[in-house]
């Protein structure tokens, strides 16, 4: 049975809405599109991104269950944002697609939805392809409610062109409201943000290996007088500090020089969970003190200095950001 068009008072031609019509004509080929069209997400889901190889990167299953940050701010030619945004426009056509086929309600559709995403997401975290994360969790059902919205504008009934431009319309809309929340949200998290008291590494860990007797040195004429701590090595010979954080959303703080009047030797190394945060020698061209200010809004689980030669490294401190909620 061929599907049928007539017109309407306008003359505008329309598809009828009828299900057998859809069915006979449209179900097949909708129906292979949506095939082909998983079968990417998938793919995408499980093998995309170089999954495969950053699988021996993880040695324990991954679970977040608290959001991390926010769905998605205003535009920035950024691939965090293009990300974000894929990881909702991507499963809008699901919302469109689904309702169409089955004429599901939406209570329905969007449980349905839900539980087959919330699998995925742990099928991702026990084959070590990926991660658990409610906020993909998020993502992925907006998209899919966009979807069903754009469905309901554009696709429930006589769907014409006007209403096929409505549909569009009403995704742009929904997602520049996403970004209006979203930096609405995050404004007032952060608004009220403020810097806590500047505290000593050794003092907040409490594994702290004992840190050198604080004295006066100059560095390139510059007098330098910690207050907080001071490390070196032992007779020049290499000297580790480790340290146990376990904290986030604060700013970290490192002086490193070599001071005047003794042989220009050494290094010095700051290491932030395992990686290499900086490093600072007698190779660099300059001399002066150089002073690290940086923010980490991941967790720092350890920190670890390592000495050399002459080398110095004072006043290494963190200061944790408070919310008003604090």
């Amino acid at each position: 049975m061929k599907n049928q068009q007539k017109e309407t008072p306008n003359g505008n031609e329309v598809l009828s809405d009828n299900p057998v019509a859809i069915n006979n004509k449209l179900r097949r080929y909708i129906l292979i599109g949506t095939i082909i069209y998983t079968a990417l997400i998938l793919y995408l889901m499980f093998f995309g991104f170089h999954r495969i190889e950053q699988k021996i990167d993880y040695n324990q299953y991954t679970f977040i269950f608290v959001p991390e940050g926010i769905l998605l701010r205003f535009p920035k030619l950024t691939m965090s944002w293009l990300y974000d945004f894929g990881n909702i426009a991507a499963f809008i056509p699901f919302g469109i697609i689904i309702p169409l086929l089955y004429r599901t309600r939406f209570r329905k559709f969007i449980t349905l939805f839900i539980l087959v995403i919330g699998f995925l997401e742990v099928l991702q975290s026990l084959t070590f392809l990926g991660t658990f994360d409610v906020m993909d969790i998020i993502s992925n059902t907006l998209g899919a409610i966009m979807g069903f919205v754009a469905y309901k504008v554009g696709f429930s009934s006589e769907i014409t062109f006007k209403k096929l431009v409505a549909s569009a319309v009403s995704v742009l809309i929904l997602f520049i409201g996403v970004m209006t929340a979203s930096e609405t949200i995050d404004y007032v998290v952060h608004v009220n943000e403020r810097i806590g008291p500047v505290e000593a590494i050794n003092e907040i860990s409490g594994t702290a290996p004992v840190t050198e007797s604080i004295s006066t040195f100059s560095v390139q004429g510059e007098k330098i007088e910690p207050t907080l701590n001071l490390f070196s090595s032992s007779d020049g010979m290499s000297k580790d500090y480790l340290f146990k954080l376990g904290k986030e959303n604060l700013w970290f703080y490192a002086n490193i020089g070599i001071p005047d009047g003794e042989e220009y030797s050494g290094s010095a190394t700051i290491m932030v969970n395992g990686e290499e945060l900086i490093q600072f020698s007698d190779k660099d061209e300059d001399k002066n003190t150089f002073k690290m200010r940086m923010f980490f809004d991941s967790e720092i689980e350890d920190v670890k200095i390592i000495v050399t030669g002459n080398a110095k490294v004072w006043d290494v401190s963190i200061a944790e950001i408070k919310h008003w909620w604090e």
